[in-house]
């Protein structure tokens, strides 16, 4: 859903998966192994040699971009993954349709490291939290240029994404759920709507921002924003790590500052589930034990950059990282906030159709 540059072969790969069901992930009951199905840069690598050097089991991993690409892999059963990381909506689609394994939380003790806030978050889409064990977390706000953007238009708001000043200057999400998000929370609607009413107005003002948007574009906001091609564009805060060591690092003489909106915003969860048709899953809970340990969790924040639910991670953290409220915002403190939740495959449809209207106008 929201994650650093792909490497080119996750894509690839997800084609052969989709194409013919089979992958290095066979997963046949092979005790030695363990299969991870994970997004594209979303693990220091060194952390997968630590943990096969620790446990003697070998790690075939494999790479995903969307949670759109991921689910139907999953579904058709012809892989067997033992441990994937979706989104929280799609956790809760995974569950409704039966494809997941109850994890045995007496073999995964770290997750008492995992901060109460965020189990708390993710009974919005795993209730009972039988399935899921968070792994990153973020918001979605807006980042904008200082040179680019007077003072006076500081946006604070999403409905700013609308300043006819910002015209050929807005970059936004190529994602249906986060394009829509933007323009139902700038209408004062939820972002999980399934009124139809409230989505083809929201499906209008997104039709009525085409002209003042650049591009929309899903990993690239970062880069443009970084090399000035853009005012202002919608991103995820797990990318503000790396825009302000990058501002820093190359001299720039602007800033990229980062807002939540007063509407309100997503915030979100990305975890660590075991299909229901996993071949080893004492191995993936073994997995998701490691990855649960202070150390490894703060070895993988500051390599992915984006927020850890590890309360002892946090606490092993500088104190100016612990107080950059761009990467760690006080969740506490937002308003209107919410988590994405599966509204099942006829509001999906429906979003699909809009979204296909906006893009073809």
């Amino acid at each position: 859903m929201k994650k650093k540059s792909m490497i080119m072969i996750a894509a690839f790969a997800a084609l052969a998966l989709t194409a013919c069901g089979k992958s290095s992930a066979s997963g046949e009951g092979d005790a030695g192994k363990v299969y991870v199905y994970n997004w594209g840069e979303y693990i220091d690598e060194s952390v997968i040699d630590e943990f096969e050097a620790e446990t003697g089991i070998e790690v075939v991993y494999d790479m995903f971009e969307t949670n759109e690409e991921m689910y139907p892999v999953i579904e058709a059963g012809g892989v067997n993954y033992d441990v994937v990381c979706p989104s929280d909506y799609m956790i809760q689609k995974m569950i409704e349709n039966d494809m997941l394994a109850e994890i045995d939380f007496d073999k995964v003790p770290n997750y008492k490291e995992i901060d109460p806030r965020y189990i708390e978050m993710s009974k919005s889409f795993d209730p009972d939290n039988k399935y899921s064990v968070p792994y990153c977390w973020g918001t979605v706000g807006i980042l904008y240029n200082t040179s680019k953007v007077a003072p006076e238009d500081a946006p604070t708001k999403w409905s700013d994404l609308w300043n006819p000043k910002f015209q050929g200057e807005i970059l936004m999400q190529d994602s249906v759920r986060d394009a829509f998000m933007v323009a139902l929370k700038s209408k004062g609607y939820s972002m999980n709507s399934s009124d139809e009413k409230e989505l083809t107005e929201a499906k209008d003002l997104l039709i009525e921002q085409k002209p003042l948007v650049q591009a929309y574009v899903i990993d690239q906001v970062r880069d443009k924003m970084i090399g000035g091609e853009a005012a202002i564009g919608v991103i995820y805060s797990g990318e503000m790590l790396y825009i302000q060591d990058q501002v820093k690092e190359l001299g720039l003489d602007y800033d990229l500052n980062y807002v939540l909106p007063e509407e309100g915003t997503n915030v979100w969860i990305d975890s660590w589930v075991i299909p229901k048709n996993a071949k080893n899953k004492e191995n993936a809970e073994k997995w998701i034990d490691f990855l649960c340990r202070p150390e490894i969790a703060k070895k993988n924040f500051e390599y992915i950059t984006y927020p850890t639910p590890n309360k002892g991670a946090f606490e092993l953290l500088d104190k100016d990282l612990q107080e950059n409220k761009a990467v760690f915002p006080d969740v506490d403190s937002l308003k209107n906030y919410e988590v994405f939740k599966y509204l099942g495959p006829d509001v999906d449809s429906i979003y699909n159709e809009l979204w296909k209207e906006v893009k073809s106008n």
